[in-house]
């Protein structure tokens, strides 16, 4: 594996918490503002990098992948690191850049949401999300439409996740931010939840391959 796939996701984790938790941070542009922000980095650095690394900037899609055979464990270990380590980066750095004081967009649960029920929405979104990168991408199926593709979901799902989750769908996203903001509620559940999601994304994945071979 190259050192540009590292560097790759490094770059494109760094990028989506810096601007997608800042958009969040700063409330720019309200709950579509910041849906969009999030959701055009995808776009951004899936044509840019999905060629170098396949753009994952997310461990749970890393995992998912790994799940179902799409990439090496060795090789997954060392985008975790690089994943984490861009998500810290980028959270630091925006904790640098503001102006203001604010939670730099901590992936927390809003007031009326239960541990359970918000572990259910970043289970279900990040199979969303997981789920269309197998069937465009790992598919082959969306040719250039793919990064789009992509995108697009991560806009739908924070747009319905958002006001319940903050719709993390990512632990690196999480992760960053909690660490700049000295904020680790419920931590755990935006580990486990997006991971939940990859796996039953992978497993569908791979279900739907052998009814179509059988």
């Amino acid at each position: 594996m190259k050192t540009q796939n590292f560097v790759a996701e490094f770059v494109g984790t760094f990028a989506l918490i810096f601007i997608g938790a800042g958009a969040l941070a700063i409330d720019q542009g309200g709950l579509v503002g910041v849906a969009l922000a999030h959701g055009l980095v995808i776009v951004a650095f899936a044509y840019a990098y999905g060629h170098i690394s396949g753009t994952h900037i997310n461990p749970a899609v890393t995992f998912g992948l790994l799940i179902a055979g799409e990439i090496r464990f060795g090789v997954a270990i060392g985008y975790w690191i690089v994943q984490f380590a861009g998500g810290i980066a980028g959270a630091l750095m925006l904790k640098a850049v503001l102006p203001i004081d604010g939670d730099l967009g901590v992936t927390i649960l809003a007031e009326n949401v239960s541990v359970t029920q918000g572990l259910f929405v970043e289970i279900v979104l990040t199979f969303f999300l997981v789920n269309t990168i197998f069937n465009t991408v790992v598919s082959g199926k969306a040719g250039n439409f793919a990064g789009l593709a992509i995108g697009l979901t991560l806009v739908f799902c924070i747009l319905m996740g958002g006001p319940l989750t903050r719709a993390s769908l990512n632990p690196a996203r999480t992760l960053g931010p909690a660490i700049a903001a000295g904020n680790y509620a419920d931590l755990w559940l935006y580990f486990v939840g997006p991971c939940v999601g990859a796996v039953l994304a992978a497993l569908l994945y791979l279900g739907m391959a052998e009814d179509k071979d059988s």
